[in-house]
C-alpha cells in the first residue's frame, strides 16, 4: 500500500534536498588505481614489483625489462618478476579491481532526482506539468551504502593481490618442474645410449653363442623400454616448458628462453616451523578477504535491521500550469474569447506501508546470510592452520627424501659403479654388467633430480601456504617416466 503526502513550497523543500545532497561528500579515485595494496604486498612478499600497465609508457617500460631479463638464463626469481610484468591475465584482474574502484565512486554518489515534463493540449485548453523526484530513502541511507562500497573495494584490493601472489606461486612451481623435466630427459638420453650399446653387445654375443636367447630378448627389451620412457620424458619436457612459457605470457622469439641446466641446490638449513599457524592467520590473503566481507556482511545486516519498516520514500514536487480559453457573450451580442491562467505547485511524499510484511522475511534473510559468512571464516580459520601444518610437512619431508638421494643413494651408486670398473680391469666382471651397473647410476641421479624438484615446489606450498595466494601446488607428474624406467632397471 503506498500513502501520498501533498505540502506546500516545493521550491524550498528540493532545494533542502539538494543541501543534502551536497554535504553528503562522495568518493575519489584513487592516483594508483587500487593496486598499491597488491605492489606492496609483492614489494614485501616477494621482492618483486607488481606494476598495472595503463598506457603505452607503461608497457614500453614493461616490455623493456622483460626483455633485458631475457636476456641471460632465466632463474627461478627472474620468470616470477617477467610473469609480474608480462602476463596479461594479472592485468586483467587489475582492471577488474579498477572496475570494482569505478563502482565504489557511484555508490558514495547521492542518488539522482527524476525529471519529467509533460503537455497535455486541447481545443480550448493547454496543460503543462513539471514533476522532480528525489528518494529520501536512498539518500537517508548513503552514509551506510557508501561504506559498505569502501569495503567491497577493499576486498577487491586483496583479491588483486591474491591473484598476484597465485601467479608468481604458479609461476615457481612451474619453472622447478620444466627444469626438472629438461634435467631427467638428459639423464634417460644417457640411459638410453647405454642400454643400446648394451643391446648391441648382446647381439653379437648371441651370434657367436655366447649368450641365450632368454639372456638376449631381456636386453633387447630394456633398450626397447627405455626408449620408449625417454619419448615420454621428451614429450612431458616440451609440455612442461609450454606451460611456464604461457604463465610468463611470451610468444614469438621470446618463448625460446634459456634455463638453467639444473636445480638449485638444496639449502644447509630449514626454516623452522615455530608461529608457522599464527603467521598464516595473520597474513593469509583469503582469511583477510573473508574477514572483510563478514564485516560488509554486519554492516549488510544492522541496515536491513534500521529499514526494516521502509522499502522505499520518495519526494515527488509538481508544478501545473493550466491555460485555458472561454466563449462569452459581450452587452452588444458579439462573442467574446476570455483566457484564464493557474499555476498550482504541490510537493508529495510518497511511501510504503507494509500491511502484510513488517520487514521480517528481510531480516531473517540477512541473519542467515551473516551466519553462514561466520561460519565459512571460522571454517576457513580452522583449514588455514592445518594447510600450514600440511605444508610444513611437505617441506620437510621432501627435503629429507631428497637429502637421502644426495646423501646415501647417490654415493653408493658410485662406490657400485667404481668397484664394478676395478673388477672389470681385473677381468672379475664382463661388460655387461659393468653397463648395467652404470645405467642404474644414471636412473638413480634422475629420481634425485625428481626429488629435489619436489622439494623446491613444496617450499612455494609453504610459502604461500603462509600468506596465500596459489596454495597447494601439486607435484608433476614428469617423473613418473623414470621411475618406470627405473623399475625396469631393477627388474634386470
Amino acid at each position: 500500500m503506498t500513502v501520498s503526502i501533498k505540502f506546500s513550497g516545493i521550491r524550498h523543500a528540493l532545494s533542502l534536498v539538494a543541501l543534502t545532497a551536497a554535504l553528503g561528500g562522495c568518493a575519489s579515485f584513487s592516483p594508483d588505481g587500487g593496486v598499491g595494496t597488491a605492489q606492496f604486498l609483492a614489494l614485501s612478499e616477494l621482492d618483486k614489483d607488481a606494476v598495472k600497465i595503463s598506457n603505452e609508457a607503461d608497457a614500453i617500460s614493461a616490455q623493456s625489462r622483460v626483455e633485458k631479463l631475457l636476456k641471460g638464463a632465466v632463474s627461478a626469481d627472474a620468470a616470477v618478476q617477467i610473469a609480474l610484468l608480462n602476463n596479461r591475465g594479472l592485468q586483467a584482474s587489475y582492471n577488474d579491481l579498477g572496475l570494482a574502484e569505478a563502482q565504489m565512486v557511484a555508490a558514495s554518489l547521492p542518488p539522482n532526482p527524476r525529471f519529467a515534463v509533460s503537455r497535455l493540449t486541447g481545443r480550448l485548453e493547454t496543460e503543462i506539468e513539471r514533476t522532480v523526484v528525489a528518494s529520501l530513502f536512498a539518500l537517508a541511507t548513503l552514509p551506510a551504502r557508501r561504506e559498505i562500497a569502501a569495503d567491497t573495494f577493499r576486498s577487491a584490493q586483496l583479491k588483486a593481490a591474491e591473484a598476484t601472489f597465485k601467479l608468481a606461486a604458479d609461476t615457481r612451481r612451474q619453472f622447478y618442474r620444466t627444469v626438472a623435466a629438461n634435467q631427467q630427459a638428459g639423464y634417460l638420453q644417457q640411459a638410453v645410449a647405454t642400454s643400446e650399446a648394451t643391446s648391441e653387445l648382446i647381439k653379437r654375443l648371441g651370434e657367436s653363442g655366447g649368450m641365450n636367447k632368454l639372456e638376449q630378448a631381456r636386453e633387447h627389451a630394456l633398450y626397447a623400454e627405455t626408449t620408449a620412457q625417454l619419448a615420454k620424458a621428451k614429450l612431458q619436457q616440451k609440455i612442461e616448458r609450454e606451460r611456464l612459457v604461457r604463465l610468463l605470457g611470451l610468444w614469438g622469439k621470446d618463448a625460446a628462453l634459456r634455463l638453467p641446466s639444473s636445480l638449485p641446490a638444496l639449502p644447509a638449513r630449514l626454516q623452522s616451523a615455530k608461529e608457522i599457524e599464527a603467521q598464516a592467520l595473520k597474513k593469509r590473503l583469503d582469511l583477510q578477504i573473508a574477514r572483510g566481507d563478514l564485516d560488509k556482511l554486519a554492516k549488510t545486516l544492522g541496515l536491513t535491521q534500521a529499514t526494516r519498516f521502509v522499502n522505499d520514500v520518495d519526494l515527488l514536487g509538481r508544478t501545473t500550469y493550466d491555460r485555458g480559453k472561454s466563449i462569452g457573450v459581450a452587452d452588444d451580442g458579439d462573442a467574446t474569447l476570455d483566457r484564464e491562467t493557474k499555476r498550482t505547485r504541490t510537493l508529495e511524499l510518497e511511501f510504503e506501508i507494509p500491511l502484510f510484511d513488517f520487514g521480517q522475511s528481510k531480516v531473517a534473510a540477512a541473519e542467515q546470510t551473516y551466519l553462514a559468512g561466520a561460519n565459512r571464516l571460522a571454517e576457513k580459520a580452522v583449514n588455514v592452520r592445518s594447510e600450514a601444518r600440511e605444508a610444513y610437512t611437505g617441506y620437510r619431508g621432501t627435503y629429507d627424501i631428497a637429502r637421502h638421494y644426495q646423501n646415501q643413494v647417490l654415493p653408493l651408486r658410485k662406490v657400485i659403479q667404481d668397484e664394478s670398473l676395478l673388477q672389470y680391469s681385473g677381468m672379475l666382471i664382463d661388460v655387461t654388467t659393468l653397463i648395467v651397473d652404470a645405467r642404474a647410476r644414471i636412473l638413480s641421479n634422475a629420481q634425485a633430480v625428481e626429488a629435489r624438484r619436489d622439494f623446491w615446489i613444496a617450499t612455494v606450498d609453504l610459502k604461500h601456504a603462509v600468506i596465500g595466494g596459489g596454495v597447494g601446488g601439486s607435484a608433476s607428474s614428469g617423473g613418473a617416466a623414470v621411475a618406470d624406467a627405473g623399475g625396469a632397471a631393477a627388474a634386470h
